[in-house]
């Protein structure tokens, strides 16, 4: 029986524990999902490293998985835009079901490995693309479909498992366990296993986007203000980078349609917006090169 679906021994009777035992026991496990993504961080490591190259020859992220870990991987891939401005186009999340998944179970999708070949052919998969591979059991038909599609054309293939020796993680160019163990509720993927693989896709997503540029120091700088607090937030980092008064900041942030990091390299560097975002070019976009 896989580890993901054995009955955790230690909380048999979980039913007639009292309120706050319950939620204490609850909370007190996701701990493990710590533990796992910790014990994986030289495999997500590689990873970043192995993505890298295809992100800067302009590929994408394509996420595969279906229920809690599909859901994951939508929500991975929806977040990068407005926090690092990646291109809505170079973060493709395909889900077991389709769209509706997302909000409704489609019974029986996670069982179709044609399927997930199908969809992930769909979405011209090619070389340069990265595919993430997500399923808490590491069995799940349909993301071992999109497995072997993705291996055909040549992609970096990652595969996310919460169990060890799954041909998820196994058949995948860079596999990443992320051994969790039972469930408080047996076979509930949704509790510490989701707990984990949600940690590290953060951690992959966001180490490869400070890899490409997308971060100065430890400031999110790369997003373009589109609602009253992300332009507060602009102007906050803008002040906070550069040392210069909120005036000042919010004056070269409008002429540069709030974007950060030009902002901070036109106050640094006392350029204009245009000479600043022709110096965060030629440095591919690195602020710490740009004002150097």
């Amino acid at each position: 029986m896989l580890k993901t679906e054995t009955p955790a021994q230690d909380h048999a009777t979980l039913d007639q524990y009292p309120t706050v035992e319950l939620v204490n026991v609850f909370i007190d496990d996701q701990t493990r999902a710590v533990e796992a993504v910790r014990a994986a961080a030289p495999r997500i490591a590689a990873a970043v490293t192995a993505a890298l190259p295809r992100m800067e020859a302009g590929g994408r992220l394509i996420y595969a998985g279906a229920g809690t870990s599909g859901r994951l991987g939508v929500l991975d891939s929806v977040e990068l835009n407005p926090t690092f401005s990646w291109p809505h186009g170079r973060a493709v999340a395909l889900l077991a079901g389709g769209v509706d998944a997302m909000f409704v179970a489609v019974e029986g999708a996670e069982d179709d490995l044609e399927q997930g070949a199908a969809d992930l052919k769909s979405v011209g998969v090619g070389p340069d693309d990265v595919v993430l591979l997500l399923a808490a059991s590491g069995h799940t038909p349909y993301v071992l479909g999109a497995l072997r599609a993705a291996r055909e054309a040549g992609a970096l293939t990652i595969g996310f498992s919460n169990n060890a020796d799954a041909p998820v993680a196994n058949d995948a160019e860079i596999g990443i366990t992320l051994d969790t163990g039972a469930e408080v509720i047996s076979g509930s993927t949704r509790l510490k296993a989701g707990t984990s693989q949600k940690i590290a896709l953060n951690t992959f997503s966001s180490a490869l986007m400070v890899r490409l540029n997308k971060v100065y120091g430890n400031l999110m700088v790369d997003f373009r203000a589109t609602n009253a607090k992300l332009v507060r937030r602009a102007v906050r980092l803008t002040v906070f980078a550069t040392g210069a008064d909120e005036a000042a900041a919010q004056a070269v942030l409008e002429q540069c349609g709030y974007h950060v990091k030009t902002a901070i390299v036109a106050l640094i560097k006392q350029t204009t917006v245009g000479q600043a975002q022709a110096l965060l070019e030629s440095a591919h976009g690195s602020v710490r090169d740009a004002i150097a």
